[in-house]
């Protein structure tokens, strides 16, 4: 079975309508998300809709989590604001959606989380090694939450994190996602920016919220002065 990974949307439906299209261009036979539909960026209703219109099932990312809990991001104050605004424009019917979101999925040999494996919701696994996975029980292991896209093989485990779709924190600003087909492979696609850029600051968000979209930054930023009255 060849399945589409895709992870760490946050909001922005420009990103995730041109990633799924190209999964469709590939054939997949199915579409997992690794959680974080929500954050950061507004169209979250946009993107529940278009999941669930797909069948996507879909795993608890800390962002929904903080969504659908009334909980809140003990790291950053950006995240909370973007989270107040979000709270007040989710529909019912996503906002249940999301509360029935799992912590952990397997399929076959394939065992997926959002974020890691103590902690499947909000542990970081920025330097995943093979110690690490010779605790976990099984091979081929795929998780999200850093953004950043990233393949290791071991001798007896395979990690992938197929990367954000929607804010992408590698210094690439194209979405990422993956696809398992007997191994994984990494993709990156461009997508217009524009539309995120503008819906933001008719919201009343500055560019600090968005910048870091243009160069795929690690943290939230400004757009450079060139852009910033594009």
């Amino acid at each position: 079975m060849k399945i589409g990974l895709i992870s760490d949307i946050h909001g922005n439906y420009e990103a995730l309508r041109v990633v799924l299209a190209e999964l469709d261009k590939l054939c997949v036979d199915q579409v997992l998300c690794l959680g974080d539909v929500v954050g950061y960026y507004p169209q979250i209703n946009e993107c529940c809709k278009e999941l669930r219109a797909r069948g996507i099932q879909t795993l608890m990312g800390n962002h929904d989590w903080y969504l659908c809990c009334g909980g809140f991001c003990p790291r950053s104050k950006s995240v909370n604001e973007c989270l107040d605004y979000q709270r007040k424009i989710i529909k019912q019917d996503n906002l249940q959606w999301i509360q029935g979101f799992s912590a952990y999925k397997r399929i076959g040999e394939l065992t997926l989380v959002h974020g890691g494996w103590c902690d499947p919701i909000d542990e970081y696994l920025r330097e995943p090694s093979e110690e690490y996975f010779e605790r976990i029980q099984g091979k081929i292991f795929a998780s999200g939450h850093t953004h950043v896209q990233a393949l290791h093989k071991w001798s007896r485990k395979t990690y992938c994190n197929p990367g954000s779709v929607g804010q992408p924190r590698d210094g690439d600003p194209r979405a990422a996602f993956a696809v398992y087909d007997n191994g994984f492979h990494l993709f990156r696609v461009e997508y217009d920016m524009q539309p995120v850029f503008r819906l933001m600051r008719s919201l009343g968000f500055s560019d600090y919220y968005f910048g870091c979209l243009k160069t795929g930054a690690p943290n939230l930023c400004r757009l450079p002065p060139e852009d910033q009255h594009v």
